[in-house]
């Protein structure tokens, strides 16, 4: 079993965390009802 020989310190585990994060979402703009919303995905009054 692999054992660590060196205790890790807490500024080493921080700047490998770093990296792990949410991505930004985006948002666009529907020119017909101005409202944010995700890109690609269909309008629920038009699918009726």
């Amino acid at each position: 079993m692999a054992v660590p020989k060196r205790r890790t310190s807490k500024s080493v585990k921080n700047k490998r965390r770093t990296h792990y994060k949410l991505p930004r979402v985006t948002l666009a703009k529907d020119p017909e009802t101005g409202e944010y919303r995700l890109p690609h995905r269909a309008n629920r009054e038009d699918v009726k």
